[in-house]
């Protein structure tokens, strides 16, 4: 048994489920409400990638570096797995600390606002530090990425720094990378403030 095996995690508003295969026209309809793809601070796959962008999560998945989730909204009738609205992940693994980044995160622009995300936030996060026993978890956004920036904050992260020249996106220009944190015993607020936002929300 690996540090992190695939599980599905249920919120109030998503399930996160294992990514597979399977989910490729879900998330190019995904992609395609809004044209995630076409802003240029964001690595969303355009559509005739969308299959190489699964395999290649799911590589890392096999090594042991990623644990990739497809997020679903929850079904109002039913109260189970509704249409697909997007992809996150837990990256950058180290089972030695324990150490996860969540990351490589994207939602269809139609549930952007509605609180898809911080109650995928709170899924992920409360599975971290109360199963897994990670000390932190950390985020990772580019510099001019002011949306990604503002959402990590209003979690409740702090800005650890910035990774100057850090990497190159896909148009080849150097990105600086901010990185933040949430720390072991930090995290009973932030849940807090997390079940606040999404108990506003009913």
């Amino acid at each position: 048994m690996t540090f992190l095996e695939p599980l599905t995690l249920t919120g109030r508003h998503v399930i996160l489920e294992p990514l597979a295969m399977e989910h490729h026209d879900g998330l190019l309809e995904a992609a395609r409400d809004g044209e995630l793809w076409k802003l240029w601070y964001t690595s969303v796959p355009e559509p005739e990638a969308m299959a190489a962008e699964i395999r290649r999560r799911l590589a890392l998945q096999e090594l042991g570096s990623m644990l990739p989730f497809t997020t679903r909204l929850i079904d109002p009738g039913t109260g189970g797995p509704g249409r697909i609205i997007g992809m996150t992940t837990y990256m950058n693994i180290d089972p030695a600390t324990p150490r996860v980044e969540i990351g490589s995160t994207w939602n269809a622009a139609s549930v952007q606002g509605t609180g898809t995300n911080p109650d995928s936030k709170l899924l992920l996060l409360r599975h971290a530090f109360e199963v897994l026993g990670c000390p932190a978890v950390e985020f990772r956004t580019h510099w001019l990425n002011h949306q990604s920036r503002d959402a990590i904050a209003r979690l409740g992260a702090k800005q650890d720094g910035v990774l100057r020249s850090h990497s190159r996106t896909s148009d080849g220009n150097l990105r600086d990378t901010v990185v933040f944190s949430i720390l072991e015993h930090e995290w009973p607020a932030v849940r807090t403030g997390l079940e606040h936002r999404l108990a506003r929300r009913g």
